[in-house]
This record gives C-alpha cells, structure tokens and sequence, in this order.
C-alpha cells in the first residue's frame, strides 16, 4: 500500500515533465515552421531546406528516447552542417550561375519589379494644400482644361503606409493654403498618395506643384513572358541565357538594349570557362595563384626557420638574461596583428617611412615599397615573418625542452660542433613534430585575407585585366576584389567560381602534404 501511495505522486511528477516536454516541443516546431515559411515564400529555398532538415532532425531526436544517444553528437554535426557544409554547397551553387550585382532577383520577382514601374501622363493638374481639422489636410487639384476644383476628403501625412483619397468637385477650400515649404518637409508621405477621380483615374505627384496620372509602363502579353514598352513601343522577351529582359525586332531575333533589374539564370561551367579562357582573367589568375603558393612557402620556411634559431638561442644556458630576451621576442605575438600590419604600412612609406629614412642615408636607396610588384612582395613576406615567427619559436620552445641531454652529451663526447648538433639532432627532432603544424601554418596563409588587404589592398594593381587584379593579390583577397570590387558590376558568380577552384586546390596540396609527410616519417 506504501509503494502505490509512494508511486502516485512519482507517475504524476512524470506526466506533468513529459506535458512540458510536449509542449515545448510543439511551440518550437511551430515557430520553426512559420521561418520556414517565411524563408520559402522570399525565395530562400536552400535556407529554407537548411533550417526543414536541422529542425526535423533535431526535434527526432531530442522527443525519441531512443536516439538519445545522438543528442551529444547532433550540435557538432548541425553547426558542422550550417556553417561548413551549407556554405560550400551555396558558393559551388552560385558558381554555376550569372548572381551579380544586376542580377540578384528571380524571374518573378524582377518581372513583379518591372510592371511596378509607371510614369506620368500628358494631363496634369496643379495642386495644393489646404489645413482642415488639427494636423490633418484637404488636397485640392485644379483641372487643366476647365479649371474644376476636385478636394479630398481630411487626411493625415504617413510617411511609411500609402494612402488613396476620393476627390469630389468642390469650391476651393477656405483658409490658407500650405507654402513650398510645407509641401517639402512632406514630400515623401505626399508620394505615397493616390488622387482618385471622379471618372476612375487615378493621379500621382509628379512634382512640387503638380499632380499627373500614371500608367504602368510594360504591358504583359499572354503569354506571362513577354513585355511591351506602353510609351515607345519596344518589346522584350526574357533572355534566359543572360539573364534580362532583352528587345527583340519583327523576326525575334535579339537586338542590344537591356533593362534591369536582371535575373538569376544557369549558366553551367561558363564561369570556370572564362577562368580557362579568358586571358583577361586566365593570365591574372595564374599568376596569382603561383604567388600564393610562392608567399605560403616562403612564409612557413622563413617563420620556421627564424623561431626555432631563436628558440636555440633562448634556451642557451650561458645567455644572460634569457627572461627579458623571451618576453621582447614573443611580443609580436601579443599585439593584435591588424594594428602591426598598419604600423609596418606606415614604416615601409616610401616618402616618410622610417625604413626609407634609414636606407637612403646608410646606401642612398628609397625602395618603391608599395608601387614594384617585386618590391611590394618582398614587403608583405617580411611583415608576414615578423608576425608569425613567435608562434613558431613558442613551439620550438617547448619541443626544445622534449629533447633528452643525452643525445648533446653524446655527441660532445665525439667532438661535434654546436652546427652539427642543431643539423643532426635539434633539426631533425624539431621537424618531425612541427610537419602538422607547418602544414596547417601553410593553409592558412594560402588564405591571409587581412595582411593583404590591410598593407597593400592588392596593389599594384595588374594592366589589361578583365577583372580588378594585382600584383601581390593572393587568391582569396582576388576573389573578394572580383566580388566586390568589380568596375563592371559585382561579379559573384564568378567569385564563386574562383573560390571553388581554391577549395579544390587547397585541398589537393593538404593531401600531397599529408602525403608527403606521411611518407617522410613513417
């Protein structure tokens, strides 16, 4: 009897924490819903998907007891999927479409944009306003032909929702009527207003001082696709394949004028062609892609190479006052690199910078440190030297550490000089354990955005480039300036393009690199 009593309130609590549970759920799945909604009626459907398939996925598992396993797993997995997954696949989409800066919308929607359009008839009416009750107005229109006074109805000024007033003949209105500049610091809430007539027409403000009516300025065919230009005439089809709205003759045939907004269409690989074929982007991009690997390498040898020689030297037990020495060298590392990389622009000034100072009056030289493509990449991996060689030496100096004394006493005992030491002993040891961490250093600068963009933007900048190029661009900062740099509109199509190309490759040479290692130290 003391059990069910016992057992009651136990099955209740139960019940009453399963209820919550439910109810939770549910609400999520709601709310969840509407976004989805929401984003599939914007026209975002990869987004809207995303967000199904995540939210499917984690209400299974977080409402069934039996994949309670997978609910340590599934946050991993989802944020590995939003914000890995979901943009590559987006960026190799985009890859294979004309997305750019005139062409952002769908079909749809810039078709909708375009019979939105209107303009102003012949027939105009002179306008003005009249104080009714307290804060409202009356809008009177004078007729061009017979000079009848049509007045609306009391109104108020919204700025931000429009408005449609009736207009009745009337006498002019008493009182006195509004001056410019009234009319001026409510222009906007004055746009948003539509004059019915008595006859149906509708009129809009075409002026400070005039009312005129207006008419949608396509007329759409039968067949949904097709537009006719009301004023001139001039019929457009939409070019599938370029993805606008082009003028087309008496034969269909396509004739040159265009109007925007665009739309996003398939091009298939006509992106990658124009990175095959283009000599205008072909020759840029070869020769970028070259540096980048050329920086990469340069960058990891020389950071390499100067923190584990000032690893060796820190460590020296005969060097006095090695504390002072670790806290000036390791410093580099502590300030923010963006603020480093400003300063060192300001040192490398050609006209005013310390460094110029400096070398004309020892050798009478002032570099163009920012104007000579070889000169300007000379700049960049010094600068890059100075920000990355801390962190090497840091590791150095705790791999140092791991080496036993044996081995240095050893080698005393068969007279070898400290040179020999460091080749055969400090080296090889060092290497085996940095091979990850040179590879992953490699990787990195293969995409070093900001010390590009900060020091030099690029420049100088490449002659006879179909799209914006330089000289010390490396393959990321180059796919941003295709992006959003382009004198021609931004191309992101084609900035996708490019980015997949460098995904491919980038993992290609982690591959050959793991490889390699593999291979060298097995």
């Amino acid at each position: 009897m003391q059990a069910t009593q016992t057992g009651l309130p136990v099955r209740k609590k139960w019940q009453i924490s399963d209820t919550v549970k439910w109810l939770i759920v549910s609400l999520f799945a709601l709310f969840t819903g509407y976004l989805i909604v929401l984003m599939y009626a914007q026209g975002e459907y990869l987004f809207a998907m995303l967000t199904l398939l995540l939210s499917a996925t984690g209400l299974y598992i977080y409402a069934n007891r039996r994949a309670y396993s997978w609910r340590y797993v599934y946050p991993g997995l989802a944020g590995m999927s939003l914000f890995v997954l979901f943009p590559l696949v987006c960026t190799i989409f985009i890859a294979f479409t004309n997305y750019s800066s005139t062409n952002q919308l769908t079909f749809e929607r810039a078709q909708s944009v375009l019979m939105d359009r209107q303009f102003h008839a012949d027939k105009t009416y002179a306008f003005a306003l009249f104080p009714a009750n307290a804060n409202q107005w009356r809008l009177a229109l004078t007729a061009p032909d017979n000079g009848e006074i049509l007045v609306s109805v009391p109104f108020a000024f919204n700025d931000t929702a429009p408005q449609t007033l009736t207009l009745s003949p009337q006498p002019m209105p008493s009182g006195e009527k509004a001056v410019l500049r009234v009319i001026t610091q409510n222009r906007q809430a004055l746009g948003q207003l539509t004059a019915k007539l008595p006859n149906g027409e509708s009129l809009r403000m075409s002026s400070l001082r005039q009312f005129s009516g207006t008419q949608p300025l396509y007329k759409k065919a039968d067949d949904g696709k097709q537009l006719t230009n009301v004023q001139t005439g001039a019929v457009y089809r939409p070019n599938m394949e370029r993805g606008f709205y082009q003028q087309v003759n008496a034969s269909g045939e396509w004739q040159a004028e265009k109007i925007s907004p665009g739309f996003i269409v398939n091009i298939g690989w006509t992106n990658f062609l124009r990175v095959l074929h283009d000599d205008g982007i072909q020759k840029p991009f070869l020769s970028i892609f070259v540096w980048t690997i050329i920086f990469s390498l340069l960058t990891v040898v020389l950071t390499v190479a100067v923190g584990m020689v000032l690893a060796c030297v820190v460590q020296w037990e005969e060097l006095k006052g090695k504390a002072v020495y670790r806290v000036l060298l390791i410093l580099p590392y502590a300030v923010p690199a963006f603020i480093s990389i400003l300063i060192f622009k300001g040192l490398f000034n050609q006209s005013f910078g310390e460094i110029n100072l400096m070398l004309s009056s020892l050798f009478g030289i002032k570099p163009a440190w920012f104007s000579d493509p070889m000169t300007a990449k000379t700049m960049i991996i010094i600068v890059n030297t100075w920000l990355g060689y801390p962190y090497m030496m840091i590791l150095c100096m705790g791999l140092l550490k791991a080496i036993p004394d044996d081995l240095y006493e050893a080698s005393a005992m068969d007279g070898a000089t400290p040179m020999q030491n460091f080749f055969r002993i400090t080296l090889p040891l060092l290497i085996k354990p940095l091979t990850p961490l040179m590879i992953a250093s490699f990787a990195f600068n293969f995409n070093n955005f900001v010390l590009i963009q900060l020091l030099t933007n690029g420049g100088p900048d490449m002659i006879g480039t179909t799209t914006p190029a330089g000289h010390t661009d490396l393959l990321v900062s180059y796919t941003y300036r295709i992006a959003f740099e382009g004198g021609g509109g931004q191309d992101f199509g084609l900035a996708a393009a490019i980015a997949t190309l460098i995904f491919i490759l980038v993992g290609a040479l982690a591959m050959v690199n793991l490889k390699a290692s593999r291979m060298k130290f097995d």
